[in-house]
């Protein structure tokens, strides 16, 4: 079943709760962001870590989003190599931890426990194919929480070891994304390459398939 919505920002009008209220004029929170019936959904951790505390848009204004975003506008997901303000096909972007906080503050594990829940019901409501976590709070997370396969990996995760890698989710199929603060040319044309190979596939079998693997 399809959303029936063109909002690109915040298309289920995702609100945080109220234990994180505004502390100035800057937007209180980065909601998720994109085509409500994307097939690929890029998870961030949270704005303090990769953008768009002025913007409110997940992966903008640093130099790690201007990364990721040249990747994605490469394989035909982006209008433009960057922008604050993209125009997604067939993307969708979020956060685990949407709100902003006091100073550039990181989430704690509490903060995204709290959280859980509201990005767990926009995961579900967008029901993409392919899965790319962000980073190693990220990976860890959706590894956790949406495959059987968390324990096959070590206790701490190398987001740069599984980095284009593939993982098969419950109904979806993972590629685990290095923090694009951190990469390399090599590691730009990895994912460049293990997007294309998947959007040169039958990637939409991804939904018949991957509930049993793993």
């Amino acid at each position: 079943m399809e959303n029936v919505t063109d909002r690109v920002s915040n298309p289920f009008d995702m609100r945080p709760p109220p234990e994180y209220p505004p502390f100035d004029d800057g937007p209180v929170a980065v909601p998720g962001y994109g085509d409500a019936n994307a097939d690929f959904h890029v998870v961030g951790a949270s704005p303090a870590e990769h953008g768009g505390e002025t913007t409110g848009v997940p992966f903008t204004e640093t130099a790690g989003a201007r990364r990721l975003q040249g990747v994605l506008h490469d394989v035909g997901f982006l209008a433009e190599p960057y922008s604050d303000a993209p125009e997604p096909t067939n993307l969708f972007l979020s956060y685990l931890f949407m709100p902003r906080l006091p100073d550039g503050r990181a989430p704690t594990e509490e903060d995204y426990e709290l959280m859980e829940r509201f990005f767990d019901a926009e995961f579900r409501a967008i029901n993409a194919h392919i899965i790319l976590p962000v980073g190693p709070t990220a990976i860890d997370r959706v590894l956790r929480e949406y495959t059987t396969l968390r324990r096959r990996f070590p206790n701490r995760i190398d987001d740069r070891a599984v980095h284009a890698t593939e993982v098969r989710g419950r109904g979806f199929l993972v590629v685990p994304v290095a923090d694009p603060e951190r990469w390399d040319d090599e590691e730009a044309t990895a994912l460049r390459e293990r997007l294309q190979a998947i959007l040169d596939s039958d990637y939409r079998q991804t939904k018949g398939v991957a509930t049993l693997v793993g």
